[in-house]
């Protein structure tokens, strides 16, 4: 399945009022600030506004609020592997994206058949601690040796201007983060994301 190249992840449904109308045609919803209901509605509305636009919308860790509204995808990092039913999700039919950062972890997430597999942080990100170092361009090649046709998505410290570095490294996907929210003029920055990436 080839999904867009594309990638943003943003942490409220603000951001996809914003980026949606520019093309955006994949993006996750990273929410760790909200609870209880509040937060159910924010994934309610990201659902609404993404399928409006004939986007695909994935909801980070919270799988049972996804399972619960009829999403299509869901990513999850390592620990929330711990604590996630994969049974359930997959019955839920949606699609499984899932972080690695080194083999034991790229293994595990093999086992349970991803939809896709991120690996990061490919540069260093200023987005949160993390206890792994940057992973660089030829692990991304690797992975691809490794993983053959499940999408690879490259994550971490990315920009337009390094995207093309990541594609050729084998990547199928590039996401951003901070190169997007951090930016002057977001919308202009993901017009050019766009463009790079067609």
């Amino acid at each position: 399945m080839a999904l867009p190249r594309f990638y943003p992840i943003v942490d409220n449904t603000e951001w996809l009022r914003r980026l949606l109308p520019l093309g955006v045609g994949l993006v996750q919803l990273r929410i760790k600030d909200l609870t209880g209901e509040a937060l159910k509605q924010q994934i309610e509305q990201a659902q609404s506004l993404c399928r409006d636009a004939g986007a695909i919308l994935v909801v980070n860790d919270h799988w049972q609020i996804a399972i619960d509204l009829g999403c299509d995808w869901v990513h999850l990092g390592q620990e929330d592997l711990d604590i996630a039913d994969i049974p359930a999700i997959r019955r839920a039919g949606i699609k499984l994206g899932l972080s690695t950062h080194d083999h034991a972890e790229l293994d595990r997430a093999l086992s349970h058949d991803p939809d896709y597999v991120a690996l990061g942080p490919v540069y260093p990100t200023i987005l949160k601690k993390m206890k792994w170092h940057e992973q660089g361009l030829e692990k991304l090649t690797e992975w691809k040796r490794l993983i053959g046709d499940i999408p690879l998505i490259a994550i971490g410290g990315m920009s337009v201007e390094r995207a093309q570095g990541a594609f050729d490294a084998g990547a199928d996907v590039v996401s951003a983060v901070t190169d997007i929210t951090l930016n002057a003029d977001p919308e202009a920055r993901v017009r050019q994301w766009i463009e790079a990436t067609k």
